[in-house]
């Protein structure tokens, strides 16, 4: 059965240090940068925040983590020097980074709460994530703002929390853990980044082509929902797939589970029976490229395979309907639309759904979180900070 997170009514102070800009430690090139096509989506101009949770390691107990993420923090910004910079918007609102050198936004804090007092299994929502990850105002805006912050939040029982808000159109989920992984290498002594950054944003620039598009969109207005987390174990995940039929067996944890949701969220719902009920889900787009892009490449490489059926069909029919129409929306993604850099323009705007019932769905398990060492070890809960509200 389906465990909920009970770390929602835990409260506790957070003491701050007044906000600081991190720069490069050297000198770096004054440039503009153009975002690629992908990046410049407006479906990427927002903020996400991520949390990292350490615990106590006896062989740091005499390091300040603020302080050596701060000073690793600056020499990697010499490789990861647009970080540093701000967005620009250009001709017909095309953005790019002007490579100023102003700096990331820091902050270092203290709170009186241990790890063990956030509750097992960690996971969204966390309590006062507002403390953990200050919103300094003025700041949150995607042009002329800081387009990283970090906070580190030192805890009584030595461990802490190390916390990010990432302007999206920088990178996605891969690029921001290729970023952290390199300054974890240097907060443990490296020089620089095992894997070097590559910037090249011009390889996802589309041609003259007309992209491909779909013009499908629904009426929109937010509903309230509750945000909790959701842990299933293997035994949920075995009971899932006895409802799969034989052909989709081959499915991936990710696609039975998130088809069950799927249909449980519409059946919670209780829609028209006539409504549309979309689905959403990013697909990392690294491999589909032939060449393939340089190792090193932190932009945004996704593509948003969707999936759409009326609520009578998806609550009514068995779970493989579901699974099969996510699997087809996938297939359509990765193998007939991302043939080329030019084609995967086509999801500057495909199925940008405004809908009502909408549901975003997004798998980070591989992304890499959880293997982010700062010299403290592999964090105890390292992802999203929250659940991520629609795109603009």
């Amino acid at each position: 059965m389906a465990v909920i997170n009970p770390n929602a009514t835990l409260t506790f102070t957070v003491r701050r240090c007044a906000p600081e800009l991190i720069v490069p430690a050297k000198p770096t090139p004054r440039e503009l940068k153009p975002l690629s096509d992908i990046d410049d989506q407006e479906r990427f101009r927002l903020q996400i925040p991520d949390i990292f949770i350490y615990q106590r390691d006896p062989k740091m107990v005499n390091k300040n983590p603020a302080s050596v993420i701060r000073e690793a923090l600056a020499k990697l910004l010499v490789f990861y020097y647009p970080l540093a910079g701000r967005l620009k918007e250009g001709p017909a609102g095309k953005l790019m980074v002007d490579c100023s050198g102003k700096g990331v936004l820091f902050i270092e804090a203290e709170a009186d709460v241990t790890v063990d007092q956030f509750g097992d299994p960690l996971g969204p929502p966390f309590p006062c994530m507002e403390e953990l990850l200050y919103d300094v105002p003025g700041t949150g805006g995607i042009v002329d703002s800081p387009v990283l912050l970090i906070q580190v939040t030192r805890l009584l029982c030595g461990g802490f929390i190390f916390a990010t808000r990432l302007n999206h159109t920088m990178c996605d989920a891969v690029g921001l853990v290729q970023f952290l992984s390199g300054l974890g290498e240097i907060a443990r002594g490296a020089t620089s980044p095992s894997v070097l950054p590559v910037w090249q944003r011009e390889l996802l620039c589309s041609s003259d082509r007309p992209p491909m598009t779909f013009t499908r969109q629904v009426g929109y207005t937010k509903d309230d929902m509750v945000h909790k987390s959701l842990f299933f174990t293997k035994t949920d995940i075995s009971a899932f797939r006895r409802l799969v039929p034989t052909h989709l067996q081959s499915c991936s944890t990710f696609e039975v589970l998130t088809a069950c949701l799927w249909r449980c969220r519409t059946i919670a719902l209780e829609p028209n029976p006539k409504e549309e009920m979309p689905i959403l889900w990013p697909v990392n787009a690294r491999k589909m490229f032939n060449p393939p892009l340089p190792v090193g490449y932190y932009g945004n490489v996704l593509a948003f395979p969707a999936a759409i059926s009326t609520a009578q069909d998806l609550c009514n029919k068995p779970l493989g309907y579901a699974l099969e129409l996510m699997k087809k929306a996938k297939s359509d993604a990765t193998k007939e639309r991302i043939k080329s850099v030019s084609d995967l323009m086509a999801f500057k705007g495909q199925l940008h759904f405004t809908a009502i019932r909408r549901y975003n769905v997004a798998d980070l398990t591989h992304v890499g979180f959880n293997t982010v060492d700062f010299g403290w070890g592999k964090p105890v809960y390292g992802g999203a900070a929250r659940t991520r509200s629609p795109e603009p």
